[in-house]
């Protein structure tokens, strides 16, 4: 047996989430079966465990995109047990159980190797939040960005993403200006190493010219839709938006002009699918350019039992910085 939070959906549709003991025969088909230490929260998390169970569509279901720990059992010769491992995407915790309980089993493809350096907590403080950040930084680099080229935008600054972009550009020598839409976040983001911040206000209305002034070396953005739009409007020259997230919507109220007159490039950064030498590379990075000291200001612990509220509060915008989840506290 193995506690999970399960979350299940009764004839009425109505869902429901719960702490339960399960039995090991329960656990999907899969090349590795791992003791889970650690998981955390991300916005998909907080749809799978709120009303109507979001990207669920077999129930019973557990959630939980992300998880490390170590392997109990392995029919892969790349993972004996008592590795230590990370697991995030690859639409676990949504298409099939996931990483809020203290067992799980996958495919061995899906996961890698924990980097040298860092603990399962921390790579779960990092989780798939900051595994969009990296590369997000990396895309940017691969495109030319360099600290003497200018400012970095970062919009959500306060969130999952947006902070451990921040922590890592201002650590790699990048000037970064923080969008926030929560003022009492200011000492917060200045802690993790951003330069000024910008209230969201002044970027969220939409698109009246098609070019402003060229203000930003680069950009991160959570956020998409009207803002993405004004954005894009005032890159410089050749430079390069990392498009990560949709809070603020799907649609893009946009011209194509940015991207005709000033050669400005929209990187879009998938996370779930990515081809493991990405994942490496990636977490490579994060071990090396990450300051643990900032990651730790970012970190909410919570438990199993809290998950329900947390998921709540995920979707509202509510949740600052990285929640890192004790399986089995």
């Amino acid at each position: 047996m193995f506690r999970a939070l399960v979350v299940e959906k009764d004839a009425d549709g109505a869902t429901s989430a719960s702490v339960q003991d399960v039995a090991d025969d329960r656990l999907p088909p899969g090349d590795v079966t791992v003791a889970v230490e650690y998981s955390t929260l991300n916005y998909k998390d907080g749809l799978c465990l709120g009303a109507g169970g979001g990207l669920v569509r077999v129930w019973p279901h557990v959630p939980g995109i992300d998880f490390a720990g170590r392997v109990l059992a392995s029919d892969d010769a790349r993972y004996a047990p008592g590795d230590a491992v990370v697991l995030t995407g690859w639409r676990v915790g949504e298409a099939q159980w996931g990483g809020y309980a203290t067992r799980a089993r996958v495919k061995a493809d899906m996961l890698v190797p924990l980097p040298a350096g860092l603990t399962t907590r921390q790579a779960m403080a990092v989780g798939t939040a900051g595994f969009t950040a990296m590369l997000a930084v990396m895309a940017l680099e691969d495109h030319g960005l360099t600290p003497d080229k200018g400012e970095v935008l970062v919009t959500g600054a306060a969130g999952g993403v947006g902070s451990v972009a921040t922590a890592i550009l201002a650590h790699l020598g990048y000037s970064v200006a923080a969008v926030t839409g929560r003022p009492e976040t200011e000492d917060y983001l200045r802690g993790l190493g951003a330069a000024r911040l910008i209230a969201r206000a002044e970027l969220a209305e939409t698109v009246k010219r098609p070019l402003e002034a060229e203000t930003w070396a680069g950009c991160v953005d959570a956020v998409g839709g009207a803002m993405l739009a004004r954005v894009l409007g005032q890159m410089k020259y050749g430079a390069s938006v990392a498009a990560v997230g949709l809070a603020g919507g799907a649609a893009l109220p946009a011209t194509v002009v940015p991207f005709l007159l000033r050669g400005v490039n929209l990187l879009g950064i998938d996370s779930v699918m990515r081809p493991t030498p990405d994942r490496l590379r990636a977490w490579d990075r994060i071990a090396r350019d990450l300051p643990m000291a900032k990651l730790e200001a970012m970190i909410r612990p919570a438990t199993l039992a809290d998950l329900p509220g947390l998921g709540a509060d995920i979707l509202q915008g509510a949740v600052q910085g990285r929640v890192v989840v004790d399986v089995n506290a």
